[in-house]
């Protein structure tokens, strides 16, 4: 039971943290809880699809087909968070400058949330997927009984979900004047990180090389698979023992993300410290 329940609880941990954050971070945009739901329902019933063609996935392009696939999904997930940051520079002044606009719709925000619940879904298929490839690995070598991986697979979830709303929570505490820079930094450092395991997923298919390999090595001191590395590994994109092309995709999505919001951000404010000619 013990095997199951720390399989789920890793990526149960994964997707309810992200699921957190993006919840947080949507705070006061009209209808997001349904928005939120919908990706979550894609995202369960994209994993079930999909962990029942997983043998056809692995076997593409010459075994790599899975790497590629969380590759592709990894990608896909990163400009979500990256069009959500820039989105959030043209409007989370708006929404900060009033509080009487939290819960009510705000301009574009439909455009906004279907960006999210992408998101979402593509956090939950990712998950989902690799957590039923996981339990039907270790059912079928017979380590564990049905009963002791349905338990497990149910104590990791509820471990993985308590945490993520703990996160969520304690988001939801931060004052409104800063809430959302706290957030927005939190989903940038999240996208680098996700960067940085799309990199990973590319070097096994060896499309790209992994130019050193590994660049430092923390192991010892704070593993990846540690609960405390787990937790930063999706908050902030920790690795234990990262490669040079990882902290290269990291660094880049970064720099990015960061500048084209700040570009957003100065075609706003531009034209209302233009000084006026006499």
């Amino acid at each position: 039971m013990f095997g199951p329940a720390i399989i789920i609880f890793r990526e149960t941990l994964e997707a309810a943290l992200v699921l957190g954050i993006v919840a947080a971070a949507t705070r006061g945009v009209d209808r997001r809880g349904l928005w939120l739901c919908l990706g979550v329902l894609a995202g369960l019933i994209g994993s079930a699809f999909i962990a029942g063609l997983t043998e056809t996935i692995a076997q593409l392009a010459d075994g790599s087909g899975q790497e590629l696939f969380n590759a592709g999904v990894l990608g896909v997930a990163v400009l979500m968070l990256a069009w959500h940051h820039i989105w959030m520079a043209s409007h989370g002044a708006e929404l900060a400058r009033d509080a009487r606009h939290l819960g009510t719709a705000v301009k574009d925000g439909q455009r906004e949330l279907s960006a999210i619940a992408i998101l979402v879904a593509l956090t939950v298929l990712r998950e989902g997927a690799e957590s039923v490839l996981f339990l039907h690995g270790i059912a079928m070598s017979g380590t564990s009984s049905l009963t002791d991986i349905i338990a497990g697979g149910a104590l990791g979830l509820a471990g993985g979900a308590v945490i993520g709303m703990i996160m969520y929570l304690g988001l939801m505490r931060i004052p409104l004047r800063w809430f959302f820079s706290v957030t927005g930094a939190l989903l940038v450092l999240l996208a680098a990180g996700l960067a940085g395991q799309m990199a990973r997923f590319l070097i096994q298919a060896d499309l790209i090389p992994s130019l050193a390999t590994p660049l430092w090595d923390t192991t010892a001191l704070l593993p990846t698979k540690s609960l405390l590395g787990s937790i930063l590994h999706v908050l902030v994109g920790y690795e234990s023992a990262p490669s040079g092309m990882q902290i290269l995709f990291y660094a880049g999505t970064l720099a990015i993300i960061i500048s084209c919001s700040a570009l957003v951000k100065r075609r706003q404010t531009g034209p209302l410290l233009k000084p006026t000619q006499a």
